[in-house]
């Protein structure tokens, strides 16, 4: 192409390796990325890029892979900011005796706000583009997660007792409803029912979220099994283990 007839684009990357992770196990070697208006137009070798496309900006990662952004499977990202509190116990006593009276004392929505934009931050400087939460006030991580750009999937929290965020199972469903309808068909933000684990729901809430999951297509994020003592506890007390029993509830689709 001659330069008149070249496509003038925002960005190329020109890169030494690019993998696309598409499950065929490839990777590109000399390839570039031409962007334009925020979106991935083109992946071509380097020499065709150069001949195809001119850019506004043009990097070039000659010792570099080029990979998708990561995703992180399961944050609480606002509890960022409790960071290496009593981190030397196990589950139920950090939990117990100290992250639930910290988070009785202390989170609400200005603290939600400064955890989840501080966790942002740390996620993107490593790589990670997309995010799925679970925690308090949701509509405060939607809010942040949308303003900075970063893809989201948020947990509708649900959980038996009385917190921060809700007082009751009924009131925890309808305070999610509303971010669900908030944010539905937005372009970077999805949101997923979060009941925190089998010993901390009930069977009637689970129903519910089973129900409303099957209605508005949601899915559900949800801690299980994480430690023996929480298998042997429902054991114990259900006869039967915790994934068995949310299999019961039809949970397991």
């Amino acid at each position: 192409m001659t330069n008149q007839s070249r496509q003038h684009i925002d960005t190329l990357l020109h890169a030494k390796w690019i993998i696309p992770v598409d499950n065929k196990h490839r990777f590109l070697e000399s390839h570039s990325i031409a962007i334009d208006e925020d979106k991935i137009i083109d992946i071509l070798p380097t020499r065709l890029a150069k001949d195809n496309y001119t850019a506004d900006v043009n990097r070039s990662f000659d010792q570099h892979a080029l990979i998708p952004g990561l995703i992180n499977s399961h944050t609480h990202a606002a509890m960022n900011l409790f960071r290496g509190l009593a981190d030397d116990l196990s589950l139920m006593e950090w939990l117990e005796d100290h992250i639930w009276p910290a988070e009785a004392e202390h989170v609400n929505e200005a603290f939600v706000h400064t955890g989840t934009e501080l966790a942002i931050a740390e996620m993107l400087r490593g790589g990670i583009t997309c995010f799925n939460d679970m925690y308090f006030f949701p509509d405060i991580t939607a809010r942040v997660a949308a303003d900075t750009g970063m893809r989201a999937s948020v947990g509708l929290i649900l959980i038996d007792f009385p917190t921060v965020w809700a007082n009751n199972s009924e009131e925890y469903i309808d305070k999610g409803l509303a971010v669900f309808d908030h944010y539905k068909g937005h372009d970077l933000i999805k949101t997923a029912f979060a009941p925190h684990a089998p010993y901390t729901v009930s069977d009637e809430p689970l129903k519910r979220v089973r129900t409303l999951a099957d209605e508005l297509e949601l899915n559900v994020h949800m801690h299980v099994h994480e430690t023996k003592f929480e298998v042997t506890q429902a054991e114990n007390n259900n006869q039967q283990r915790p994934l068995a029993r949310l299999n019961d509830l039809g949970l397991l689709t």
